[in-house]
This record gives structure tokens, C-alpha cells and sequence, in this order.
């Protein structure tokens, strides 16, 4: 938003910052457990940064949803409100992401068992401080509006001063906006007119209805024959760039030496003299056998 009083980058950062607070707290509670840190949870901050963010923006949807409807409300009411809109679709999503990751602790890779367990351990973390941190930033943020207060320095901006004597700059800095007029409340946001207007409509017209049948019932059959066309491991060609060494090595060794099959080796558990002539007659003796 252009306006210094309606712009709200403190409040996305704060969304940023409970998504951050939550994978502290998470590793923290994982190392403090002993579970083992492997490269993969590296990635996962990503994936909490991405349901965090999502969150945010719910909760913020559902703030301004109620505002609007509510212009003369309590900030109870309106919190209230907000709650009952988000939480149970943030609810519902962190139930389900929890559910995959700790499901995924049963496997028997530890690397994988490791990353799950950070993971969900993450998202759980993350609902909580949606739910506690990121509600009351709502409520301050909020209150700053309703003070008239620019969103950096939180300062009273001055709305009745005359706009003419000043540059844009100066207005929209230390007044509130620099189209000579008073910050006021925004109207509802276009992408919520198109889906309530249009896209909801559209998709409930009797002649789109079997249309969407027939497109659901070719991605269900597409999916189904695609999970009976997996198969078990992995092309190590896939972990290297395009123009790596990698590639043509992997290629050769497929073309002129997957007849031979798998390589089989030799390995000495324990300490043997191999200077001792006796004992390397008695492992090429051995390998020879294996031979």
C-alpha cells in the first residue's frame, strides 16, 4: 500500500520473523533431545517458511474481512472473529502436514527419519505461533491504524495539516499519503471481487459441473497409473549437472559393462601382516575362489 498509515510491511516481516521463531524453536528442541542433525533438515526451513507465509496471510485475509464487516468493533470481536475464520483452516492444514512428516519417522532411513522429525516438530511449532505471536501482532498493528501512526517510526502523522504547501515526498512520509487526501480504509481487494463475482459462479454452472467431473476423473486415472509406473531407486545421472563428467561416465558404464552385473568385493574385517608373503598367497588364493 502506498499510504504510510495502511502499509503493513512490519506486520509481513513479524509473519516472516513467528516462521523463523518456530524452527529455532524446533531445532533447538530436537538437538537439546539428541536427535541427529543430518544435510537434509537443512531444506527444512524452506518448507516452514512457505506454510508459515501461508498462515500469514490467511490470518490477515480473515483481519480484514472482519474489519470491514465490523467497522465499529471491539478489537476482541474483531480477533474473535478472525479466529474463528482462519484458525480452523490453518488447523486443518498443519493436521495434515504433521500427520505426512511424522508418519514419515517410521521409515528406515535415518537421514529421512531425521528430517521428519524436525519437520513436523517445525509445523507444530509454527501453528502455535500463529496462533499466539502472530494474533497479537494483528491486534498492534490494528491499533496503530486506529491511532493514525506511520508504519516505520510508529509516529502520529499529521492528516489535517494542508497538503498544498507540501511535496509528495513530505506527504507521503509524514502525512499519510501523497494524493492530498486522508488515509482511509480500502475497499475489498480485487482478487476477492473476481472469485466471488466470476470464478464462484463459473464453477457452479450446471453446464461447468460435469465438466469438472470429467477433468477430476482423468487426473484421478492419470495419478493411479502413474503410482503403478514407479519404480524403486535412483539414476545417479539426475544428481549431476547437464554438461558434468558425470553424465557420459554413467553412460558408458551402462552401455559397455551392465552385462557383467553388479560389482562383488572383498573386504578384511580385521588386521592381517600383508607384508607377510604367506598371507597375500592366502587372499589372492581367496579371491581366486570367489572368482
Amino acid at each position: 500500500r502506498l499510504s504510510c498509515i495502511r502499509n503493513n510491511i512490519w506486520l509481513a516481516s513479524c509473519g516472516v520473523l513467528s516462521s523463523g521463531l518456530a524452527v529455532l524453536s524446533s531445532f533447538g528442541l530436537m538437538l537439546f533431545c539428541g536427535v541427529p542433525f543430518v544435510v537434509t533438515v537443512a531444506n527444512a526451513p524452506f518448507l516452514i517458511l512457505g506454510v508459515g507465509v501461508d498462515d500469514m496471510f490467511i490470518m490477515i485475509a480473515s483481519w480484514e474481512q472482519s474489519s470491514r464487516k465490523k467497522e465499529k468493533s471491539s478489537v476482541k470481536s474483531l480477533l474473535a472473529e478472525t479466529y474463528a475464520e482462519a484458525a480452523l483452516s490453518v488447523t486443518i492444514t498443519t493436521l495434515t502436514d504433521v500427520l505426512a512428516f511424522f508418519i514419515g519417522t517410521w521409515t528406515a532411513f535415518p537421514s529421512v527419519r531425521s528430517f521428519c522429525l524436525y519437520t513436523g516438530t517445525a509445523l507444530v511449532f509454527c501453528y502455535v505461533y500463529t496462533m499466539t505471536f502472530f494474533g497479537a501482532v494483528l491486534v498492534l498493528n490494528h491499533k496503530r491504524e486506529q491511532g493514525n501512526r506511520h508504519w516505520l517510526t510508529c509516529m502520529r502523522v499529521g492528516v489535517g495539516e494542508d497538503q498544498a504547501e507540501n511535496s509528495c515526498l513530505y506527504n507521503a512520509c509524514c502525512i499519510g499519503s501523497c494524493s492530498r487526501q486522508p488515509s482511509q480504509p480500502e475497499g475489498e481487494h480485487p482478487m476477492s471481487i473476481f472469485f466471488k463475482k466470476y470464478y464462484g459462479p463459473f464453477v457452479t454452472n450446471k453446464w461447468i459441473k460435469p465438466l469438472m467431473l470429467l477433468l477430476y476423473g482423468a487426473y484421478l486415472g492419470g495419478s493411479i497409473y502413474g503410482c503403478t509406473q514407479i519404480r524403486e531407486g535412483i539414476d545417479l545421472r539426475n544428481l549431476a549437472n547437464d554438461d558434468s563428467y558425470v553424465i557420459p561416465y554413467y553412460d558408458d558404464d551402462e552401455k559397455y559393462f551392465s552385462t557383467y552385473g553388479p560389482r562383488v568385493m572383498v573386504i578384511i574385517t580385521e588386521s592381517v601382516d600383508y607384508w607377510n608373503e604367506t598371507v597375500r598367497l592366502g587372499i589372492e588364493s581367496c579371491v581366486q575362489n570367489l572368482e
